[in-house]
């Protein structure tokens, strides 16, 4: 199978095991609930009201894994208010772990379908400005159609390529959700999965990673942060990226919070302060980098 083969090429064969195990899993419902709108307490009389088994996660106030009838939550008020947004816990790290505060300018480079924006503008209470790209029409109207519906305010959307943004702007705080393989999210007992799973489309995208995650350096301000993630599990579309910009322009990583890494499933990873989230019931494969520019 192709993809075992690209993961044995980066990984022992005990963490080759633990990869295609995981991404055999079928993968957990989660929910983040939108602070914008709501608070956790009622959304968890909710889901009693609705019979709705649900988890709690330690490090994540406002995530809830969903263990029956989610149908019911979709088929609410509160769902179609935008009180609850479906987001795996994977991608509900990199906001946290950028760690915004108020009054920031933030840009979020790759924000489609807008799930990372809101999370940004929720943890800050809508008290910082945030830049949203997209390059596509629509995505970019489903963008702003999303943040709308979600309560966010003070996000401007801007429907360009992040790679060709001026560098006269300038932010503190920059969530790079870099487009990847996808390999960590792939279900390999669905075959669709797999089907645009190649070379030719990890070469595009470590193309496209590198570009852009140049392109934020250099509107990055001084004192300013990166928050560098994919949802693939190759070193090639993770460290290999980082190493050569943090050397080319002399940037330091920053260590990511204990309080949430430790509760993580880590693969090994070669780079400093990174972490790579193994696939598993729960969790997408991720990779989270935070970059600063002294």
């Amino acid at each position: 199978m192709f993809f075992e083969t690209v993961i044995s090429k980066y990984y022992d064969n005990d963490n080759t095991k633990r990869i295609i195990d995981g991404s055999r899993e079928k993968r957990a419902t989660t929910i983040r609930i939108n602070t914008l709108k709501t608070d956790k307490q009622s959304i968890l009389n909710l889901l009693d009201e609705l019979s709705v088994d649900y988890k709690e996660v330690d490090y994540n106030i406002n995530a809830l894994i969903i263990q029956n009838n989610e149908e019911l939550i979709r088929n609410s008020d509160n769902y179609k208010n935008g009180e609850i947004y479906f987001q795996s816990l994977s991608s509900q790290l990199p906001p946290i772990l950028l760690s915004p505060s108020h009054d920031t300018d933030i840009l979020d480079m790759c924000a489609a379908p807008g799930g990372k924006t809101s999370q940004l503008a929720a943890i800050t209470h809508n008290k910082c400005n945030i830049t949203a790209c997209e390059m596509n029409k629509i995505r970019a109207e489903r963008l702003k159609y999303n943040l709308s519906k979600l309560g966010v305010k003070g996000a401007n959307v801007m429907l360009t390529d992040a790679r060709n943004i001026e560098s006269y702007f300038s932010f503190d705080k920059i969530l790079l959700d870099a487009p990847c393989s996808g390999s960590g999210t792939l279900n390999i007992e669905n075959p669709k999965s797999l089907e645009g799973f190649s070379d030719a489309l990890i070469n595009k995208c470590v193309a496209a990673q590198k570009k852009l995650l140049d392109k934020a350096v250099s509107v990055l301000k001084k004192g300013g942060e990166i928050l560098y993630s994919t949802c693939s599990v190759l070193p090639v579309e993770n460290e290999e990226i980082v190493k050569p910009i943090l050397e080319k322009y002399e940037l330091k990583t920053v260590e990511l919070d204990h309080n949430i890494v430790k509760h993580l499933p880590l693969l090994p990873c070669s780079l400093e302060n990174a972490v790579c989230v193994c696939p598993t019931k729960e969790y997408e494969g991720f990779f989270l980098v935070k970059i600063t520019k002294k």
